[in-house]
């Protein structure tokens, strides 16, 4: 039995986690199963985002895994010697890396393509630089940081915004969350790609949103079916959509603009990924096609520099600027003032672009290398489904595959591997592959003990 307590100033998904590990550590044995997700949430409770945020530090740290949508299990308890108290308070948290050789995490850089030095040069020139950090920061974000962020989204994605409009946020969740609350004195449902990204899905949700899921073709979300709901907001993947890959091409966004117009809806559009396409040109953003002031564009330094940051944008329409400032979230920065001035420098001294023509031209090597790698030791097996742009490619079995036992054989042989149905809404099988937080000289290696095990368990499967 778990004691939460909703008025502690410990967030809820993190007094539950501490909760569970305290278990695991105490009295849980290799193997047991935990609650599902469902049933977590109504025996104590709680929104469904709460409990992932929960299962998934737990799966980060290596406690416990999954072996479906909704199984988790205790994969490890060495720690007879541990006294279970010292994970009572928040600030004594260990995190403990998992114990893999290869980890094929779809959305991380490689360790060594963070710019360290500079990085640290730049942060020592901010506290030296005339910068008052006795001050509060300003809320929506630091001057300097927005101008050049507008700079930014102007030359590389066409995006039309002044500097007031541009909100710095504390990564997708974040900007996510702000958003359901703008929208939700004048909104009560949020339309959405399906397959799509659940994390939008569960935020909305967890405001009190109804979802409309409309289903996708290969020219992008069905438009026909949009406009058959009620739904005035619509949450796109425009450019990449997640997690097919498809580009929703012009004729299909014109469409989509045009049902925005004449319903006076909005369309977040999340342009994650989009500048870390290798064999194209990035398509121009929705929000520079936009005449009509109906467009959120949301997008992100995680992919690129470093997830670790947590330093994400939206531009908001300048309609949606009141309801912003009518918001006690709105009253106060978000990011701390010294990372927003380090990033500033790095933008303004030119780092941000080399730095993504570098990541860009290793990315793409490596991108290169893992579909070769892919093709050659799975052969005709494999289906590749999403390529391209991003730092994973999405594969699927030609014949049906046991994920389970896929899943269970990559443990043993220390491998760790994503399943698109994880993180999507829909019925969208796949793997997500990620190649970005492998080195060159690993990929080959790391992919030929997957390709073994991709064939034990093709084979068990057929018996």
């Amino acid at each position: 039995m778990y004691v939460l307590d909703s008025n502690n100033k410990i967030p809820l998904h993190i007094q539950l986690y501490q909760a569970i590990k305290k278990d695991i550590i105490s009295s849980y044995k290799i193997g047991d199963k935990l609650f599902s997700i469902r049933k977590m949430c109504n025996r104590y409770n709680l929104s469904k985002t709460t409990v992932s945020n929960a299962y998934s530090q737990l799966v980060i740290e290596g406690y416990i895994d999954s072996k479906n949508r909704s199984s988790y299990f205790v994969i490890e308890n060495n720690y007879k010697d541990i006294d279970a108290s010292c994970f009572n308070e928040m600030n004594e948290i260990k995190i403990r890396k998992p114990n893999y050789d290869y980890d094929f995490y779809p959305a991380r850089q490689e360790k060594d393509s963070f710019p360290i030095k500079i990085w640290k040069r730049l942060s020592n020139k901010s506290l030296d630089a005339n910068f008052d950090y006795c001050d509060n920061s300003q809320a929506k974000g630091e001057r300097g940081l927005i101008e050049e962020i507008s700079k930014y989204l102007r030359l590389s994605r066409k995006v039309k915004c002044e500097p007031s409009q541009i909100i710095v946020c504390h990564g997708f969740d974040d900007s996510m969350f702000l958003l359901s609350k703008i929208l939700k004195k004048t909104h009560k449902s949020l339309a959405l790609e399906c397959p799509g990204y659940k994390l939008a899905q569960d935020i909305f949700l967890e405001q009190g949103y109804s979802i409309d899921k409309i289903a996708l073709n290969k020219q992008g979300i069905i438009v026909k079916d949009l406009e058959k709901t009620k739904s005035k907001v619509l949450y796109l993947t425009p450019s990449h959509q997640f997690p097919t890959g498809v580009s929703i091409p012009i004729s299909n966004r014109l469409q989509i603009l045009a049902w925005a117009k004449k319903n006076k809806a909005f369309i977040i559009e999340d342009d994650y990924d989009s500048e870390l396409s290798y064999y194209n040109r990035p398509i121009p953003s929705l929000q520079g096609l936009n005449e009509n002031d109906s467009v959120i564009y949301l997008g992100t330094f995680s992919k690129s520099l470093s997830p670790s940051l947590r330093i994400s944008y939206m531009v908001l329409p300048k309609q949606l600027l009141v309801a912003y400032d009518n918001l006690s979230d709105s009253k106060h920065a978000r990011v701390s003032l010294m990372l927003q001035n380090t990033l500033y420098l790095f933008m303004k001294e030119g780092f941000w672009d080399k730095h993504q023509r570098k990541v860009r031209t290793l990315n793409k090597r490596k991108h290169k290398l893992m579909k070769e790698l892919l093709l050659d030791k799975l052969k005709d097996t494999v289906i590749i489904k999403s390529e391209g742009i991003g730092l994973s490619l999405v594969i699927d079995s030609k014949d049906k595959m046991d994920f389970n036992l896929l899943h269970s054989l990559a443990l043993k042989e220390k491998i760790k591997i994503y399943f698109v149905h994880d993180v999507a809404i829909g019925t969208y099988d796949g793997i997500r592959m990620g190649f970005g937080g492998l080195k060159e000289e690993d990929l080959e290696k790391a992919i030929e003990i997957f390709s073994k095990i991709w064939f034990l368990a093709l084979k068990k499967k057929k018996y």
